[in-house]
């Protein structure tokens, strides 16, 4: 390993934060003595602990926000299916499945800004019974909610909240005008202020920069998230950003690396448009990656539960 390379694998390891400046120079070196750092961080701050994570789309149709990523977005063209709160029966058929093949993250996603005061009494008699008959631990992804909201679905069972801040706070603003990067950081805190774990991280080939992205990771670290998501577009076609270039590979790992000497103590995780990559994305599980949202998630395509429960226990990962 370069000697430069080996003293800030050292420095985060024995609990120092590296600058930007460190972090720009991990942008520009080889890709397999970044990874083999990163994933030396992984090994003595995480082991061999592999977090799996699957998703259901708990509510769906266009939405009132101008993510120019999202086919539900108000901006997009894309056909979408539209549909209510799902009811009680209608997820637990779909926990017990998850919870059956050996996942416990269980994330629940609603499209919309935020959902209402009846929806959130709803999902908490939702959640109650996930817990009572399943051994997943929810987590909620629900928009803009406040701190009142969060202690509710906290109560009712909910472990974790999920929103992303997907990008810099200067990128953002080219990528919705509907809600700003506060309101992201206001409903974060409000999580974590009523006692949640935190689930934060960004969408990548959304036309940011590298300095986009390391600016995302320091708000982050700020923010400190238990858990970071590392998303990749999916280029929907009838959405501003459907013809987008797809990242390689080597641009993920490179993201997934820096990002683990900025956040050692966060699971990284690797999440949608995992499909684009040769092979979903076993080779970001060796460089710092060691967590992966798997099985279908909510506009696109994803994985095969049983194929990426098989694949993480090969590689010496325990769930």
């Amino acid at each position: 390993m370069d000697a430069k390379l080996q003293d800030l694998t050292d420095k985060v390891l024995q609990g120092e934060e590296i600058n930007r400046q460190e972090a720009e120079w991990l942008t520009q070196i080889d890709i397999e003595e970044l990874a083999q750092g990163a994933d030396r961080i992984r090994q003595e701050r995480q082991q061999d602990e592999f977090d799996m994570c699957s998703v259901i789309s708990i509510k769906g149709g266009r939405c009132s926000e101008d993510c120019k990523f999202c086919s539900q977005a108000s901006c997009s063209k894309a056909t979408v299916k539209s549909y209510p709160l799902r009811g009680t029966e209608e997820i637990l058929k779909d926990a017990k499945k998850r919870s059956a093949q050996g996942i416990r993250h269980y994330c629940l996603v609603a499209s919309g800004h935020h959902l209402s005061e009846r929806e959130v009494d709803a999902l908490c008699e939702t959640v109650r019974v996930i817990r009572k008959d399943t051994a997943l631990r929810p987590c909620v992804s629900g928009g803009l909610m406040n701190k009142d909201q969060f202690m509710r679905l906290k109560e009712a069972g909910v472990v974790r909240i999920h929103n992303n801040l997907e990008t810099s706070r200067t990128h953002f603003a080219k990528v919705c005008g509907s809600h700003t990067y506060d309101d992201k950081i206001a409903t974060l805190k409000a999580a974590k202020e009523a006692g949640l774990s935190l689930c934060s991280g960004g969408l990548f080939g959304i036309g940011e920069s590298m300095a986009d992205r390391l600016d995302l990771a320091f708000t982050l670290r700020e923010i400190a998230p238990d858990t970071v998501p590392i998303n990749l577009l999916d280029p929907v076609e009838g959405t501003p950003m459907g013809h987008n270039k797809v990242l390689t590979e080597e641009e993920v790992r490179r993201i997934i690396g820096v990002f683990k000497y900025i956040l050692p103590n966060q699971m990284i995780r690797l999440a949608a448009g995992r499909d684009y990559l040769e092979d979903t994305g076993l080779r970001c599980f060796r460089s710092g990656c060691n967590a992966a949202i798997t099985g279908d998630l909510l506009t696109v395509m994803g994985t095969s539960v049983e194929g990426d429960l098989d694949a993480v226990r090969a590689l010496g990962y325990r769930l």
